[in-house]
């Protein structure tokens, strides 16, 4: 941990929980890469993320979904890097409307979340509307939760604090692979970025 959550950080009339390609596809039973999703359940992160924002609705913080899709039909984002590259050999996985481009069900979305949908590249900001959106509800304070830490937790934690915002990162809700790895990246880099927490931590500064 970086250091102790401080309550203020997370207000609710300022503070969003961020989840990051928490989808059927990517950590659910549609997933190419199963050990992802088996990691994060492992640590209890699904759970934890139902929890958090099990405790975010009520207190009235903000819940956007950060999802990741391709279009379907001929027009789609360049595979400009090896793991798009790769994404591309399954032409039917992550399709915009597909089953494998749902939330996991547990986690919603329900009435009030937002979703905001990449279609191209690795990242949540670049690209999308996620800025504008957090900025119309006058959120200051991301609490980032999903997948994965090698690129996607990192990489929304740059943006983000480039952008402006206070992140903060439930370490108990997110995951990679290897689990060595992510805890490397944790340990080295995103407590640079973001006040490292707990699930626990956070919820309890909303109840």
């Amino acid at each position: 941990m970086s250091r102790r959550l401080d309550p203020d950080a997370v207000r609710p009339g300022g503070t969003a929980v961020l989840t990051m390609e928490l989808q059927r596809g990517i950590v659910g039973t549609e997933s190419l890469v199963p050990q992802l999703g088996e990691q994060l359940r492992a640590a209890g992160g699904v759970d934890g993320v139902r929890r958090l924002l099990a405790a975010a609705r009520p207190a009235g913080v903000a819940v956007v979904h950060a999802t990741v899709a391709r279009r379907a039909g001929g027009r789609r984002a360049a595979p400009n890097a090896p793991i798009l590259e790769r994404a591309e050999a399954m032409p039917d996985h992550l399709l915009t409307g597909s089953v494998s481009a749902q939330l996991l069900p547990e986690l919603g979305p329900e009435p009030g979340d937002v979703t905001v949908e990449r279609l191209h590249g690795v990242t949540p900001f670049t690209g999308t509307e996620l800025d504008a959106t957090l900025r119309g509800l006058e959120v200051r304070t991301i609490v980032l939760v999903g997948v994965s830490v090698n690129m996607g937790i990192l990489g929304a934690s740059i943006e983000a604090v480039g952008l402006g915002y206070r992140v903060v990162v439930p370490v108990d809700g997110v995951a990679g692979v290897p689990a060595d790895y992510a805890a490397d990246v944790i340990r080295y880099s995103l407590r640079h970025l973001a006040t490292l927490s707990t699930v626990d931590e956070v919820v309890a500064a909303w109840t």
